[in-house]
């Protein structure tokens, strides 16, 4: 199983996917600033792991706080949380972390200060635990969609890098399908400008066997006119109420492709993901990247020196473009205002 993050008595070890797929390289981020700055730097990335890494950094921060007493623990407790909350904006996951780190603080306002700091570590814990569990359980629920033959196209990096391991979202949907015996490729599209799905998804598929073939983004288009791709399955960083969808920029575009083309356009994301609070993709923040992952490629620029750039993280993908979000919970499929609603009103044990 491919480990992307863990908690160790040292600090937060994370496997640092900037370097993929040339090497295979561990850091370990002894403070909640390391933790901070690695998610920032997309040393960790992907929504559902963001979101456990915060919450390991938050936990990290608390049991290494110079606090004598609870107010003081608190007043740190509070700044980790915001500067947390401003690492990346989009993915949903981060919010939904932090705010469950928050309650469990208060739960545990009574009891001793040690007391306090153990139920942290516990909390961030567990939430690696359901994030293993609810990928499983996606991957299941989102198999049984696929083709029993065919060539599966996907964008971005939505695997077990973008998880805290195990199957990943997207890609654990197709892995499972695998596993289930049906017979299927995959093309990766490179995902510019951070080249996640070159990087990061190829890596992954090569490692389970499946075979993977990179295309360029702007060759999508072309290969399902010709009839090679059978279905999209995209990850997500945060899923509107109304089934409006942020996921790495890029996808939009394969979507209204897909559309075109009548070929499915699913999307797997872990029910954390999903912002019930958010009404729409309009009110969804959109994080703006670093010219710098345009104008370079490594060390190497590519873009003359002076021109403007634009850089959004990622798109919002309408709802009227999804054939069906698949989560932990089940399958969602439109009127998504209606069957979201359901899906939120579902209690599920890990």
């Amino acid at each position: 199983m491919i480990k992307t993050l863990e908690w160790t008595d040292d600090g937060i070890r994370l496997l640092d996917q900037t370097k993929l797929p040339t090497e295979e390289v561990y850091v370990t981020c002894q403070t909640w600033e390391e933790v901070a700055e690695a998610i920032k730097k997309m040393i960790v990335r992907g929504a559902p792991a963001i979101g456990v890494a915060a919450a390991m950094g938050i936990a990290l921060g608390a049991r290494d706080a110079d606090a004598g007493h609870l107010a003081e623990l608190r007043r740190e407790f509070e700044h980790i949380c915001e500067e947390m909350g401003g690492t990346r904006p989009t993915a949903v996951n981060l919010f939904w972390a932090i705010r469950r780190m928050q309650e469990k603080f208060e739960q545990c306002s009574e009891m001793p200060l040690e007391k306090v700091r153990q139920e942290l570590i516990a909390e961030a814990q567990r939430m690696y635990v359901e994030d293993l569990a609810a990928n499983e359980a996606m991957s299941k629920h989102g198999a049984t969609l696929l083709p029993s033959a065919g060539a599966v196209l996907t964008h971005c990096n939505a695997g077990a890098l973008a998880t805290v391991g195990g199957y990943g979202t997207a890609l654990g949907v197709i892995r499972a399908a695998v596993e289930s015996g049906k017979k299927l490729a995959v093309y990766a599209d490179e995902t510019r400008p951070f080249l996640q799905g070159s990087r990061l998804t190829a890596w992954e598929l090569m490692k389970d066997g499946i075979p993977t073939t990179v295309i360029s983004d702007n060759m999508a288009g072309a290969l399902m006119r010709q009839g090679k791709i059978q279905a999209v399955v995209v990850g997500a960083d945060r899923v509107a109420a109304n089934g409006d969808v942020a996921n790495k920029i890029g996808t939009y575009t394969v979507a209204v492709l897909a559309k075109e083309h009548g070929i499915p356009f699913y999307v797997a994301a872990p029910w954390s993901t999903v912002d019930m609070e958010c009404p729409d993709g309009e009110h969804i923040p959109i994080e703006q990247r670093s010219a710098r992952e345009v104008t370079h490629v490594g060390p190497t620029r590519i873009a003359p020196e002076g021109v403007r750039i634009e850089n959004p993280a990622f798109d919002v993908t309408p709802a009227r473009y999804v054939t069906a979000i698949i989560t932990d919970r089940g399958i969602a499929r439109p009127p998504y205002g209606e069957s979201l609603k359901r899906l939120s009103e579902t209690r599920v044990s890990v």
